[in-house]
């Protein structure tokens, strides 16, 4: 017998993308060109840069309109200069999603400013919408509070506290007009991470797909179109959950790291991702994350395995010829380490073992790197490493410190 199960977002979002689909495209009579490759858009997603609550000590920040720090600025045009030398040049953006808080606005701006880089005519803050439905998550009564504040802890208990930031349906009681942080409707008192899901699939469905399938008047045809969100932890979590039909209890291990670019590839002609899954910390992922020197160690918080593999070659890989020689990989760990003298010693000693083995002369595709970076993982033993970080088991990486 069949069950009756709750569908998840994931299946609402995608049955109103292909309805929204087919209504469009059956009122297109546009010919379609010859010899024509598969038409894919694609979409950028990135969180904002550290905020002033984003601290060793960090607070349930929610809706509360909290700045960039120093550091955060830093990351978001850091961001932007990887985009660019990826080849994703501002130019290429058609528009950009962002929330009506401070934090986001201002990552999507310098990043945009960055990917600009000497062509700063080439983009304007006027392709840059602003969003509620991608705020934060509202995390109601506690929201301002510090994550171990020991009189929210005392109050309701570690249990609760845990539910409220690791479950899916789990939500702080209300806040209301006393509350130092309240805000009149329609902002939220209280939201669940469902709750917060449905309102960015909302946002989703309404805005941003239509620009980046359909929408008139943009720079690129939408066969060709990259659209930019800049938002929060659990805005981004939303989303990727969604587009890799992550089941409702793997939704709270998606770690979304601060400033780290977030790719998604769309057939045009079914609005569906169309990269390969790959392993992650909630499943399989469709998404390609972009990896350097900089962001490496918060990268690899969030993502393991092949999909970590092909971040790490896609950075090695200098002039972006989908093949890598040894002095590639040579020179990409020199830049690594330039950055970060302590690197992972697992990330030194694989790629060290891959191009050991190569012959001078000697290039490696993408499948190629994939095969040899994890067979050299799994045959890593003390004292290279303890464990490899290619083998994680996905519930050890959530950590406290990953949840917002």
């Amino acid at each position: 017998k069949r069950r009756n199960q709750r569908p998840t977002m994931t299946t609402i979002l995608l049955s109103a993308l292909r309805q929204q689909r087919c209504s469009a495209h059956s009122a297109s009579n546009r010919p379609t060109p010859p010899f024509q490759t598969r038409a894919v858009s694609t979409l950028i997603l990135l969180r904002h840069g550290q905020s002033q609550w984003n601290n060793p000590n960090p607070r349930f920040t929610g809706w509360v309109d909290i700045p960039l720090t120093v550091k955060g600025r830093v990351e978001a045009v850091g961001a932007g200069q990887l985009l660019r030398s990826r080849g994703f040049k501002a130019s290429r953006v058609d528009v950009a999603f962002t929330s009506k808080l401070q934090r986001a606005h201002e990552t999507c701006e310098l990043a945009l400013a960055s990917m600009a880089g000497p062509h700063q005519h080439t983009w304007s803050s006027d392709r840059i919408r602003r969003l509620e439905g991608l705020n934060e998550r509202h995390y109601g009564i506690v929201q301002g509070k510090k994550k171990n504040d020991p009189d929210v802890l005392n109050t309701y208990g570690n249990d609760t506290v845990r539910s409220w930031r690791r479950s899916l349906r789990g939500k702080p009681p209300p806040l209301d007009e006393t509350h130092e942080h309240w805000m009149p409707p329609p902002a939220p008192t209280t939201e669940s991470l469902l709750d917060c899901q449905r309102r960015v699939l909302g946002a989703f469905h309404d805005h941003i797909a239509p620009a980046l399938f359909e929408e008139e008047g943009l720079p690129h045809h939408p066969d060709e179109r990259a659209v930019v969100v800049v938002a929060h932890s659990n805005t981004i979590r939303s989303l990727m959950a969604a587009f890799d039909n992550v089941p409702d209890e793997s939704v709270p291990k998606l770690h979304v790291p601060n400033s780290v670019p977030i790719l998604y590839k769309f057939d045009t002609a079914t609005r569906l991702p169309v990269s390969s899954k790959l392993q992650s910390a909630a499943g399989g992922s469709h998404a390609r994350w972009l990896v350097s020197a900089e962001n490496h160690r918060e990268v690899r918080k969030a993502i393991t395995g092949h999909t970590l593999i092909r971040g790490i070659f896609e950075s090695l890989d200098i002039d972006n010829n989908r093949d890598l020689s040894a002095a590639e990989i040579d020179r990409g760990l020199r830049e690594y380490l330039k950055e970060d003298e302590k690197l992972d010693c697992v990330t030194v000693a694989v790629a060290k073992k891959v191009a050991r083995e190569m012959s001078p002369r000697e290039t490696i595709s993408l499948q190629s790197f994939e095969e040899r970076a994890l067979a050299a993982a799994q045959g890593l033993t003390a004292p290279h490493a303890k464990e490899s970080y290619f083998d994680h088991d996905p519930g050890s990486m959530v950590l406290d410190e990953q949840f917002p």
